[in-house]
């Protein structure tokens, strides 16, 4: 377990979030793996009906089809590897599986805050100047918005998972299911080691919070324009519902395993282990339900393809 790989004597982890009995994982894995499927099902079935439905190739639907597929991202980081863990007698991972597994989990998450903060503006360009809908959100700024909404969070989590790859580690034990940025730099030896991860976290975390003021400053504008108008007030149902349900339970979910991550170590296992998962749990789950129940078109879709399959 000794060598020089990337300035640590570290090669490989162990995941010590683990502590029930074996035959509490088997019902745990039965479980997990039906919730695996059904998110794999749910945002699979919404992703394939607007890339086969060309009336929803519009902004809203093709942000949407983007927010499921990296919520299938994420997901697949997670479930395959606890899977097999909870079928494992001990939970270990690779130094360079857990670095890889960390920048998916944070890239995910970034990820997903950049793409519903696009969809804020999106909406408030609907509402507010739907005479310039579809020249501000074209294809080409569509596009660029995406590219923006990926690109970017994966560069950051890729230089922040560069520098933690450089620390010198002096346990290989994380007390986590799965492998997470933070945990990591809390195992280097030397704490002014980690000072220049400190500057990039802070930075991250000032750039992110300018998209939530975006998306705050485009809800401020659209409630003001939805309460004069009846027509406003439904579309307001229709299309921003589903999407500050979305960004309610992405906010409570990171909030509190930013808060576990942070001060959860007076909590008892458990609980850590489902603030822990929460995060890719609800949002993947609740993403592809709330759009699919209520936007019209995409409701329409599935269930015309349902019936006609049961016929």
């Amino acid at each position: 377990m000794i060598t020089n790989h990337n300035n640590s004597h570290i090669t490989s982890f162990f995941l010590s979030g683990l502590n029930e009995p074996m035959n509490l994982r088997v019902v745990l894995f039965s479980v997990t793996l039906l919730c695996y499927c059904f998110i794999v099902l749910v945002n699979v079935a919404v992703i394939v009906t607007i890339i086969l439905d060309k009336n929803m190739h519009e902004p809203m639907y093709i942000l949407l089809c983007t927010l499921c597929i990296n919520g299938l991202y994420g997901t697949t980081g997670f479930y395959p590897k606890f899977l097999w863990d909870l079928l494992s007698a001990v939970q270990v991972i690779s130094y360079s599986g857990c670095i890889f597994q960390a920048l998916v989990m944070y890239s995910f998450v970034c990820s997903d805050l950049s793409i519903l903060a696009v969809m804020s503006y999106d909406r408030y360009v609907a509402i507010c100047r739907p005479l310039v809908y579809h020249s501000v959100m074209s294809k080409k700024i569509l596009l660029m918005f995406i590219s923006f909404s990926w690109f970017t969070p994966f560069c950051i989590s890729a230089v922040t998972m560069i520098l933690t790859s450089r620390l010198k580690l002096c346990s290989p034990y994380i007390a986590r299911l799965y492998c997470v940025n933070l945990n990591i730099v809390k195992l280097a030896c030397l704490t002014a080691e980690t000072v220049v991860n400190n500057i990039v976290s802070n930075l991250t975390v000032t750039f992110f919070l300018f998209q939530g003021f975006l998306i705050v400053w485009s809800y401020v504008f659209v409630i003001r324009t939805c309460v004069n108008s009846l027509e406003n007030r439904a579309r307001f149902m229709q299309t921003c519902v589903p999407h500050l349900t979305s960004l309610l339970f992405f906010v409570v979910t990171m909030l509190l395993d930013v808060f576990n991550l942070k001060f959860g170590s007076n909590l008892s296992l458990t609980i850590q282990n489902v603030i822990a998962i929460e995060l890719l749990i609800l949002p993947p789950i609740i993403n592809p339900l709330v759009y699919g129940f209520k936007l019209t078109k995409i409701r329409i879709r599935i269930l015309s393809v349902i019936t006609f399959k049961i016929k």
